[in-house]
């Protein structure tokens, strides 16, 4: 069975994916053997549990990378906190005698995390793409960064 490339709303159609990265508090090299395994089994279940697809996935010593594609309700905080906060939880739980040691109090992950989209086509193909539209009457001709400072000063 081949997997739709795009998301299909009552009146949507999407391709959200993101990359995103989290750490361990303070990089401590604890997601080794059991514990990464469990890792990575836990992600994929808060993933299922939000509706959430995991395209690619990497877990290493100390920080954890995915590739994720969400539904337009989800925004990348509101993932990375279901993510981050769920994951803390389920890994201290099941692992408490091995993270014990090192990640007392309630906390497993440091504070940030790292960001990013990714799509199917660049910022140089969308820009062209608008920019090469047919021109009609009475539309609003390609605009850039440049123009856009014309309106910020007309304020």
């Amino acid at each position: 069975m081949e997997k739709q490339r795009y998301r299909k709303g009552a009146h949507t159609t999407l391709d959200l994916k993101y990359h995103c990265v989290w750490k361990t508090k303070y990089g401590y090299p604890v997601l080794r053997g059991e514990v990464s395994l469990g890792a990575k089994r836990i992600v994929h279940e808060i993933a299922r549990e939000k509706g959430l697809t995991i395209i690619s996935g990497n877990v290493r010593a100390n920080h954890i990378h995915i590739l994720i594609s969400a539904p337009s309700y989800y925004s990348p905080s509101k993932i990375m906190q279901y993510l981050k906060g769920k994951s803390s939880y389920r890994l201290q739980r099941d692992y408490r005698r091995i993270l014990g040691k090192t990640h007392w109090g309630r906390h497993l992950w440091s504070r940030g995390y790292f960001c990013s989209t990714v799509g199917s086509v660049t910022e140089e193909q969308v820009k062209a793409y608008i920019e090469n539209q047919n021109d009609e009457p009475d539309t609003v001709k390609v605009w850039d960064e440049k123009d856009s400072e014309d309106f910020e000063s007309n304020d």
